[in-house]
């Protein structure tokens, strides 16, 4: 019988940065390792990944890291996590071998290509006496996995994202049949997405835009911009189907997105003439559609860059419509809607797939019912979603009969422990918290940055400047006053004096005796300022002081 521990390192009450860590004795399975995007509040940082200390100190242990389909909340920490740990195996499906392939290219992050696996449907691959299993699951892009984690003790199913519909063929095409032999064979935990699980009925046929494509293109005649993500491949090809049969030409804005369109159509997962897709000098000709993607780190930055003017290739007017199909994340909404208030100042047609009528291809509520009823699991375990996306989920599987005490509910970190198959009683906790990555550095930002940021954006910055005499220790310089984001030094000339004055008072108390205390001199203008300027004005700015002798 085998010791089992089930965990989540990112992706429990939160949208993005998933990776979920199965440990069967001394073996560690990865599922995902995703990044999260950073709303307004994180004051410059790019994205927010999971932290990988556990994997640094248990890296003789992983067997891997499996993904599950292509998009950054599922994929977008592998990079980060190669950069530090190179000799890690991944394993995913041909397809998101190949984005991911082009993140490392892009991020320049050299990686061994024998430990870039590549898994095909239904083909097992063993871990001693375990066994992964990959199982094809219908998502916006091709060949999505869940994976079936065999052990002694019973199958570990981890869904990904998914969802039910009978029409989406081909590397699209969910394999009931291999599921509900899963089911039968007997599943120990289920892990299942919880985004949509608030949603009544299949997502099936809401997360159909067909028709929205053939409106777009069929009604307006002048340039189309359609903002979508880089690896919403469905999406990609119901625009491409609505393209064939009009003699329009198509641009791709963006290396990433030319690179991952092009390779999809070259290997048959995009059905479009590539002759069809012309080159970035063609973004002016009437009627061409450009493609738009985010980069992977900022959403909207490239819509952002050509709203702001500051695109060398495309200039917005009246006579444009401008599309986006792709979900606004949580978080962003604010900053969506200042673009979508921008693109209407400047003129353009602007048009929105509403994510309450579009949806996304995530499983609803009866999607996950049905999950529920092919897997028929003895523990039930929500990921991926905030806590209500994971509590509705665990309502839905104590209407199917699951006993309550077998729905886990847990936070990252908190660790589900089942030994010879059944649950046991553990305050056990894996360390988890994010790493805030700003630009190219992998290395995290970390609280007190962020911290010092949000300092300086809510009361500025006062930086004091004085010159000591080595000799005499009188001051020869200064003090010089220069504030930042703090008042307007011009309509404040006598709060700048009063600033002089208590730092001239504190250099001359701390030079007696022919010695200079400069860590009291920082230390002590530093409080009195803080006291004094807080007393004048209610803020508290960051205050540096410079004290050199010469």
């Amino acid at each position: 019988m085998s010791k089992i521990k089930i965990f989540s390192l990112g992706g429990l009450n939160e949208n993005g940065k998933n990776m979920y860590v199965v440990e069967v004795d001394s073996d560690i399975f990865i599922f995902d390792a995703g990044l999260k995007y950073a709303d307004d509040k994180l004051f410059g940082i790019d994205y927010i990944l999971p932290s990988y200390e556990y994997i640094e100190k248990n890296l003789e242990r992983v067997k891997g890291i499996f993904i599950t389909h292509g998009h950054e909340e599922h994929m977008g920490a592998v990079p980060d996590i190669l950069r530090d740990f190179p000799n890690i195996k991944v394993y995913a499906s041909r397809f998101s071998l190949k984005i991911l392939k082009e993140e490392l290219k892009a991020d320049e992050v050299k990686a061994d290509e024998n430990n870039l696996i590549e898994l095909k449907p239904n083909k097992k691959i063993s871990f001693g006496k375990n066994s992964i299993f990959p199982i094809s699951v219908t998502h916006s892009v091709p060949e999505a996995f869940g994976y079936a984690l065999n052990t002694v003790d019973g199958t570990i199913v981890y869904t990904g994202n998914f969802m039910f519909d009978p029409t989406m063929v081909d590397n699209y095409k969910t394999d009931i049949g291999k599921l509900a032999y899963i089911g039968k064979k007997g599943v120990l935990c289920l892990l299942s997405e919880s985004v949509y699980a608030e949603k009544p009925g299949f997502t099936s046929p809401k997360h159909r835009v067909d028709s929205v494509f053939s409106e777009l293109v069929n009604k307006n005649d002048g340039r189309i911009l359609v903002n979508i993500m880089q690896a919403d491949i469905y999406r990609i090809q119901k625009l491409f189907d609505v393209l064939k049969d009009k003699d329009r030409k198509v641009v791709i804005l963006g290396r990433r997105l030319e690179a991952i369109v092009k390779n999809a159509i070259n290997k048959g997962y995009i059905d479009f003439d590539i002759k069809r897709i012309s080159s970035i000098s063609h973004t002016k000709d009437k009627g061409v559609i450009v493609l738009i993607s985010d980069e992977r780190e900022k959403p909207f930055s490239n819509m952002l860059r050509i709203t702001s003017g500051y695109d060398k290739f495309v200039r917005l007017s009246e006579k444009d419509t401008v599309c986006f199909a792709s979900p606004i994340y949580d978080g962003l909404e604010k900053r969506a809607a200042d673009l979508f208030d921008e693109i209407s100042r400047l003129g353009s047609n602007l048009v929105i797939l509403e994510s309450k009528k579009y949806l996304e291809n995530h499983a609803s509520s009866e999607d996950l019912l049905m999950m529920l009823d092919l897997m028929q699991p003895k523990y039930y375990f929500p990921v991926i979603g905030e806590f209500r996306h994971q509590l509705a989920n665990a309502n839905l599987a104590s209407k199917v009969g699951l006993n309550k005490e077998n729905i886990l509910l847990k936070e990252n970190g908190f660790i589900a422990e089942f030994e010879n198959g059944e649950l046991k009683e553990t305050f056990d906790k894996v360390k988890t918290e994010d790493l805030l990555i700003d630009g190219k550095t992998s290395d995290d930002i970390g609280g007190l940055v962020l911290r010092d940021r949000e300092s300086l954006g809510d009361n500025g910055i006062v930086m004091v400047s004085t010159t000591i005499s080595r000799k005499t220790k009188k001051v020869l310089a200064g003090p010089e006053v220069i504030t930042k984001g703090f008042i307007y030094v011009k309509d404040n000339q006598d709060l700048i004096k009063e600033i002089e004055d208590i730092t001239l008072e504190v250099v001359k108390d701390n030079t007696k005796n022919n010695y200079t205390d400069f860590n009291s001199i920082k230390n002590d203008v530093r409080t009195k300022l803080s006291k004094h300027l807080y007393r004048k004005t209610q803020c508290s700015p960051m205050i540096l002081v410079v004290v050199q002798e010469i």
